[in-house]
């Protein structure tokens, strides 16, 4: 199975400017855990993760002061649409992450998860036993 096959591809995009805050919120309005970050005036790619917003507020940082900017990863490792689940999840393991950004040529079309891929890997029950 790809990359293509698992990953979400309605996906949350922010700019740097917004606070944790209201990353957060978005975040969990569209249940998603992680928020592709762009800044149009540098034309840069970044991911801020629920993790990001965990270890920052936990830090006792503002989430309503603390901008997406500061939080975000920009050396990301991407993934290709016609990478398999095998490869999306080495990338993982290596990395010590949850999601990559998947991009096609420049452009990002999705994001795959952990979740992504275990519920592609992981047998769908019908019925559970009794």
């Amino acid at each position: 199975m790809l990359v293509r096959d698992a990953m979400s591809t309605v996906v949350l995009t922010i700019g740097p400017a917004h606070t944790l805050r209201q990353a957060a919120q978005l975040m969990s309005a569209r249940r998603v855990g992680a928020a592709i970050v762009l800044d149009t005036d540098t034309c840069g790619l970044g991911i801020l993760t629920e993790r990001d917003v965990l270890n920052a507020i936990g830090a006792g940082l503002s989430p309503d002061q603390e901008l997406a900017d500061a939080h975000t990863t920009t050396d990301v490792v991407f993934a290709a649409p016609q990478w398999t689940l095998e490869e999306a999840a080495t990338a993982m393991l290596h990395g010590g992450f949850r999601h990559l950004i998947v991009l096609d040529g420049r452009d990002p079309v999705g994001v795959v998860s952990v979740r992504d891929i275990i519920r592609c890997w992981a047998p769908v029950k019908s019925a559970i036993p009794a």
